[in-house]
């Protein structure tokens, strides 16, 4: 059975809205960690909460406990204009964040006031949904821990209801392709040049740019490539002068599609979410081994495809993985929820994950 402790953190974490604005919930996590902490805990100019433990011994290594709090916008029916409308039934928590990420920064809360080591660090980021906001504002002012568990969800990849472990994620490299032409009315053809001409030979060759593929610890990482919006033409009797393609690429470490190559277009760089691997296998092993002792469930390494806050800490030389409550499936809907006794797993594994990392 989940511990109160967890259930009614996560209830009132989650209940906040923080889909516009993350200040609300950013004070409650600075509040509560002060209140419930010795540690030393701010929020940043940015919003981020970050609190140290034995900041000022000599710490060998570090470890973060990392999560975000905010959250997409909510459906109708989770937000009634003051507050997120949160339920508990069936062991699980219902509302929006309960899964992405509200209920994994509950846990990393509990599991950062329970275990008292030199070096633990628990970080909530704002602006994860948006990019990366946060935790690039915080990495450009120097926050550059030795290793991070990333609390996104990695509930159910291997087997139902076992909370795995991820050894990698992919990226998302978000492009557009700009084809350009000359306007002319179409009863004369040849007078212009016809822009969706141009992407359509582009667009035959994006079919045939090979997919990005790699290994992170001996298991298969394979990206893709794909396009996802055509849009040109201005007029039934007018020759397009232009034409663009959305192109969705999903990155695997170290390698990208040649996008660059493609014919007869230019190529716009909309968005770039950096992959993950985790660059120490004993580090994925140790978090492993807590996730094992944690749960009935045999865990795995596994390969998330969802980029996360990890792919921005890992760039930036900070050891990650990512091991979360949230199933796949869950995020983002109009019924998300959490099951409560993944989330006290969770504790669980945070806590046996700082104990074998800093001792």
């Amino acid at each position: 059975m989940s511990s109160v402790a967890v259930t009614d953190l996560a209830r009132d974490i989650v209940e906040i809205p923080s889909h516009e604005d993350e200040q609300r919930a950013g004070e409650y996590i600075e509040t509560w960690l002060r209140d419930n902490t010795d540690a030393a805990v701010e929020r940043d100019p940015y919003g981020n909460v970050i609190a140290r433990s034995g900041v000022d011994s000599d710490t060998e290594s570090t470890l973060a406990l990392v999560g975000h709090h905010d959250v997409v916008p909510p459906d109708e029916r989770q937000f009634d204009g003051q507050g997120y409308l949160v339920e508990q039934r069936d062991g699980r928590l219902y509302g929006r964040g309960s899964a992405d990420m509200k209920g994994a920064v509950a846990a990393a809360m509990l599991a950062f006031r329970n275990v008292d080591r030199d070096g633990l660090v628990f970080v909530s980021f704002v602006g994860e949904e948006v990019g990366g906001r946060g935790a690039r504002a915080a990495i450009d002012d120097g926050f550059v821990p030795d290793y991070a568990l990333v609390g996104e969800g990695s509930t159910g990849y291997s087997a139902p209801g076992v909370t795995d472990v991820a050894i990698a994620h992919k990226g998302r490299r978000a492009s557009t392709l700009v084809a350009e032409g000359e306007a002319a009315h179409a009863s004369e053809p040849g007078a212009g040049e016809n822009a969706v001409y141009h992407a359509g030979e582009a667009l035959a060759a994006l079919q045939e740019v090979p997919t990005p593929e790699t290994e992170v610890f001996g298991r298969p990482v394979a990206g893709s490539v794909v396009a996802t919006e055509i849009n040109g033409g201005s007029a039934w009797n007018v020759i397009p002068e232009r034409c663009t393609i959305t192109v969705d690429e999903r990155t695997v470490p170290g390698e990208r599609a040649p996008l660059e190559d493609l014919p007869g277009v230019r190529r716009e760089l909309d968005q770039d979410l950096p992959p993950m691997a985790c660059d120490e296998e004993g580090f994925a092993e140790s978090v492993l081994a807590a996730a094992g002792g944690s749960q009935d469930g045999d865990p795995e390494a596994v390969i998330k495809p969802h980029a996360t806050d990890a792919g921005w800490l890992a760039d930036a030389g900070t050891t990650c993985v990512v091991c979360g409550p949230a199933e796949r499936g869950e995020a983002h809907t109009a019924t998300e929820s959490v099951s409560l006794d993944v989330l006290d797993r969770c504790r669980e594994i945070y806590q046996r994950t700082a104990r074998r990392v800093l001792d």
